[in-house]
């Protein structure tokens, strides 16, 4: 497909009353697409999938579009929601250690390159910590400064290691075996695949 089929594909996925910050909907998407305003109709696309949960076809499209028309940034996002409906999200508010306290001294990427251990309570056979990988996605910011706090999404590696997370938990980052810093669990958003708990 090419880039306006994609995007007009994708936005069939997204109900009718679905509406931006700004109250854009996907109405006012079809008049972009009819005037090749491609790059727009894309970006708002992406913010009517953050304001509602849409399906992976969607993100998978979007993700094709943002490639097609070269924009890295968008293709990475798009790609990494694709990995939140498979392995499920957790939000959380996270405080780097500074960079006298810790090892890093630099800061860590916003966009999903960074894949930290964690901490979150499990005990390893010899009753020692064990930790599970999450990659890490820094909203609304490209770098996090040692010392900085920012909200953060995590995709677990392993997502039934994380089943048992729960909003206000406190889980430790890490990057080698000193704490990177300190996470309290906002959200938890389990995979869209994963079966109900009976």
């Amino acid at each position: 497909m090419n880039v306006p089929e994609l995007l007009e594909s994708a936005s069939l996925l997204v109900p009718e009353e679905t509406a931006t910050k700004n109250d854009i909907t996907v109405r006012d998407i079809w008049d972009y697409l009819v005037h090749d305003e491609w790059e727009i109709a894309l970006g708002l696309l992406e913010e009517l999938g953050d304001a509602r949960s849409l399906p992976l076809a969607f993100w998978e499209k979007l993700a094709e579009a943002a490639e097609q028309l070269r924009l890295e940034r968008s293709a990475t996002w798009c790609h990494w929601r694709c990995s939140e409906i498979r392995n499920g999200v957790i939000r959380a508010d996270l405080v780097l250690r500074p960079a006298a306290e810790a090892r890093r001294t630099t800061p860590i990427s916003g966009a999903g390159v960074l894949r930290p251990m964690w901490d979150i309570g499990h005990l390893s056979p010899t009753s020692g910590r064990a930790v599970s990988i999450a990659s890490l996605w820094i909203e609304g910011m490209p770098i996090l400064e040692p010392g900085g706090r920012a909200t953060v999404r995590l995709v677990p590696l392993t997502p039934s290691h994380w089943t048992h997370v729960q909003p206000g938990q406190q889980i430790t980052m890490h990057e080698d075996r000193t704490v990177a810093g300190i996470a309290v669990i906002l959200e938890v958003h389990r995979p869209a695949t994963a079966m109900p708990a009976r």
